[in-house]
């Protein structure tokens, strides 16, 4: 007798467990983000199932709530439609008295833009000139010393100015230096967004009798990209998917000035297994400034569009698609292999990451389009930034190729792009 009970109380152990697995298994609700974004005039379904339930003290003038009834009293559908912009709460609850979770609902508008594609030229002036290299300096009496690193200066600080005068080349700064001498210097110096000062002494070389700190330093970088959108809204175009960096350094540039131009690309080559492929391509009509870049940031460039033209602004603008709404499978990517021409060219999404912050490796894509891949083999630099398109909508823009597979790489979703564009 004693051992039939053991044995009960284990299988009645078991069998609530597989109740309660089975019960989390059906309410897709529990897995649902915490922030549910809804575009007014649309509507969005939740799953609901006993013995969960809302608490529907939602406001009625952000979001509208209709229970559906489903094939039992126990299962039911809550429809939230999006009445007006604003934000509110919904509250899920265990047998309508202990709360489980809490839902942030954002209704917003779904914002038009004007997908990009189009190959362009960039040239950033960096703010200041920025340290990629601090070194050693023989001196006129033979002495190995190094005024810089005495300075504390690091490889990726930026001098802002030299005994107050702002700095904008490398060239201003042998200038300063020679004429300057050996007399002490004050240095304004960035690091890692913060300003301080520092003094240091430059000494003559014995090589070229010149006057150096014994740093190397770079003021400007250009390249090749793609634009991914403009918005007429804040008048802010995005390009790239991903911010410039220094070649050295590896750090983020801070830009002083910037400017796009149009560019038409003369020739690709092939990405293979361990080496990246490139666009190259030459900037033209360098004397109409497509836009200015404002900000340099890990998701991109930004600035104002001037397109005196009309070329980009006179496009169809499109809906951007929300990452709730990006789905694996079928899509397209708009980008330039040719000339100035835009193409369209299909790929597959192929990973999702469910992703509460904003993140370069949203999504995996696989490059699927024969014409592409007979030109590129994949992905290749200077397609970063393309737009990606799916169902109709801006979903995401091209950031990274993997190196060993280059028809595969990273997409991020376009939202954490727009993000930005109301920041320069």
């Amino acid at each position: 007798m004693g051992k039939f009970r053991f044995k009960s109380k284990y299988l009645f152990i078991f069998f609530s467990i597989l109740v309660l697995f089975i019960t989390l298994q059906s309410n897709e609700i529990l897995f649902y983000p915490s922030n549910l974004k809804i575009i007014k005039g649309e509507n969005k379904n939740l799953n609901i199932s006993f013995p969960f339930s809302f608490d529907n003290n939602i406001e009625a003038g952000i979001v509208e709530t209709i229970y559906n009834e489903g094939r039992s009293n126990l299962n039911k559908s809550l429809t939230l439609n999006g009445v007006d912009e604003g934000q509110t709460n919904l509250e899920l609850k265990l047998l309508g008295l202990i709360p489980v979770k809490s839902y942030n609902v954002n209704v917003v508008n779904r914002p038009m833009v004007i997908p990009g594609g189009n190959a362009i030229g960039v040239r950033m002036n960096t703010k200041g000139v920025l340290i990629v290299a601090v070194t050693d300096i023989i001196d006129t009496n033979g002495n190995r010393v190094s005024p810089a690193r005495s300075a504390g200066l690091k490889v990726g600080d930026s001098i802002l100015e030299i005994n107050g005068e702002k700095i904008v080349s490398s060239e201003q700064v042998v200038d300063i230096l020679n004429k300057n001498e050996d007399r002490e210097l004050e240095l304004l110096v960035l690091r890692n967004k913060g300003e301080y000062k520092t003094t240091s002494k430059a000494v003559k070389c014995i090589q070229d009798n010149a006057y150096r700190l014994g740093v190397w330093v770079r003021d400007k970088t250009s390249g090749i990209g793609t634009m991914t959108f403009y918005c007429e809204e804040t008048d802010t175009f995005a390009a790239l998917g991903h911010g410039i960096t220094d070649v050295d350094t590896r750090k983020l540039l801070d830009v002083e000035k910037g400017l796009i131009m149009n560019a038409r690309v003369s020739d690709v080559e092939q990405g293979q297994k361990g080496t990246p492929g490139e666009i190259r391509g030459v900037f033209y009509k360098t004397d109409e400034v497509l836009g200015e870049i404002e900000t340099n940031t890990e998701f991109g460039i930004y600035g104002k569009l001037i397109d005196n033209n009309g070329e980009i602004k006179n496009k169809e603008k499109i809906p951007i698609g929300f990452k709730e709404e990006v789905e694996l499978g079928k899509a397209y990517i708009y980008t330039t292999l040719e000339g100035n021409e835009i193409g369209k060219y299909e790929i597959e999404i192929v990973k999702l990451e469910d992703q509460e912050v904003s993140s370069q490796k949203s999504m995996t894509i696989e490059i699927t389009d024969e014409k592409l891949l007979e030109k590129t083999g994949g992905i290749v630099q200077g397609m970063s930034g393309s737009p990606i398109i799916q169902n109709g909508k801006l979903i995401g823009a091209v950031t990274h190729v993997f190196v060993n597979e280059p028809i595969k790489g990273y997409g991020l979703y376009i939202e954490w792009m727009l993000e930005n564009c109301d920041r320069p």
